[in-house]
């Protein structure tokens, strides 16, 4: 089934003269055919291992789904699903215009969307939770979430991946103006599992988001979040945790559009990776338009090599236009353990299996504080102990089993 979806008036007035394309992204269409199928030679695909998308980033057809979709949410809080002639105000609800062959296929193939309508004033007390869990990795399915945060809300929405799948996704936000809005994506995939999903938000005047992506799971997983603003005083804070084991990629692309003057941008992100051939990716891009003046911005991705045989690649990047700004800075590191701390530890007793649990226990915990959900920050914590319990020897300054 086919479905057309015409072009959002909101994507449309932000095609000026001023919008200057960002080197590293390219142009949106919602033509299939103006999204060749990637090679792999193209800059935001070069780290990407193709062969194992199971063609989702090609034209893998997009099957009855066989991941159960369940929900929970508090009242102030309408989720449903909508297909038809519904679909017209929701599909494109953020402003984006699909930026590759997967997203323009979802918007043209997918018939329903699932919808998530925060009302205007509302606070809620407890968060919105969607679970997707997987059922059979050898079906190649597809699906659109639209999330409206309305004029100064205050809200939570969690997503949590869980079983096998091999899934293409859009899932696009629209926090209108004064509202606060906190988003959390947990890929807890099954080992089989591939996920090749797009995050996209809008971020209103004097709106907040907080966005946190976590990825365990799954073999493959590439998720690649975008926020740009739809007035001054907007504010994001992108956090992420990935924890890569032996044969996972695991790949995080960010891209904050300084499109509106006085905003502000913080990104985050912090892995650890173990075992042979355990790969990460983090691509962060921030692009300062002309007309962004007085942002400030900040990207930092950190690493913890925890064996020999893990990869980690990571390219900050920023684009500016104008240098009237308060501030644009960004930072990256790989390395193995800190030896100042390592030493402290130990001096005072600590064993080095010991230390060395605590050390990465220390480096994820400081995100995961930031997060502002009780149970999510435990379940996470609980998450990242698992992980550590399967290597509880020391090999060529790592742990190793």
């Amino acid at each position: 089934m086919t479905t057309t979806v015409d072009k959002p008036a909101a994507a449309a007035a932000l095609e000026t003269s001023d919008r200057v394309a960002s080197h590293l992204h390219p142009s949106g269409s919602y033509e299939i055919a103006d999204h060749p199928v990637p090679t792999g030679l193209e800059e935001v695909w070069r780290f990407t291992p193709l062969k194992r998308l199971r063609k989702l980033h090609a034209d893998a057809p997009f099957q009855a789904s066989t991941t159960t979709c369940t929900w929970t949410a508090p009242a102030g809080v309408t989720i449903e699903p909508r297909s038809g002639d519904d679909l017209a105000q929701w599909r494109g609800i953020s402003g984006y215009v699909p930026t590759s062959r997967t997203d323009a296929r979802i918007f043209a193939e997918v018939p329903s969307s699932l919808t998530v309508d925060i009302a205007a004033e509302a606070e809620l007390d407890e968060p919105v939770v969607i679970t997707l869990d997987g059922t059979d990795a050898a079906t190649t399915e597809a699906g659109h979430i639209a999330v409206r945060f309305g004029a100064n809300s205050r809200g939570t929405v969690v997503f949590i991946h869980t079983g096998s799948a091999s899934l293409a996704h859009v899932v696009e936000f629209d926090i209108a103006a004064g509202a606060h809005a906190t988003v959390l994506t947990l890929q807890d995939w099954a080992d089989d599992a591939v996920h090749l999903a797009t995050h996209v938000a809008r971020v209103g005047r004097d709106a907040t988001l907080k966005h946190v992506a976590v990825s365990f799971g799954g073999d493959v997983v590439r998720l690649s979040t975008t926020v740009e603003y739809d007035g001054p005083g907007g504010e994001a804070e992108l956090l992420g945790l990935y924890f890569a084991d032996a044969g996972q990629h695991l790949e995080h692309r960010l891209f904050v559009d300084h499109n509106a003057p006085r905003t502000k941008s913080n990104v985050d992100y912090r892995g650890a990776l173990q075992g042979q051939d355990a790969h990460a990716v983090w691509i962060g891009d921030v692009l300062i338009r002309k007309v962004a003046e007085g942002i400030e911005t900040y990207e930092s991705n950190k690493n913890l090599l925890l064996t020999d045989g893990a990869r980690a690649d990571s390219v900050p990047n920023l684009e500016i236009e104008t240098g009237e700004i308060e501030g644009a800075g960004h930072a990256s590191t790989t390395g193995r353990f800190d030896d100042q701390q390592l030493f402290y530890l130990r001096s005072r007793g600590i064993s080095e299996v010991e230390a060395r649990r605590l050390v990465v226990h220390g480096f994820f915990a400081d995100i995961v504080g930031r997060i502002g959900v009780p149970a999510i920050e435990e379940r996470l914590m609980g998450a990242v102990e698992a992980e550590l319990a399967a290597h509880v020897g020391v090999d060529n300054g790592g742990v190793s089993a």
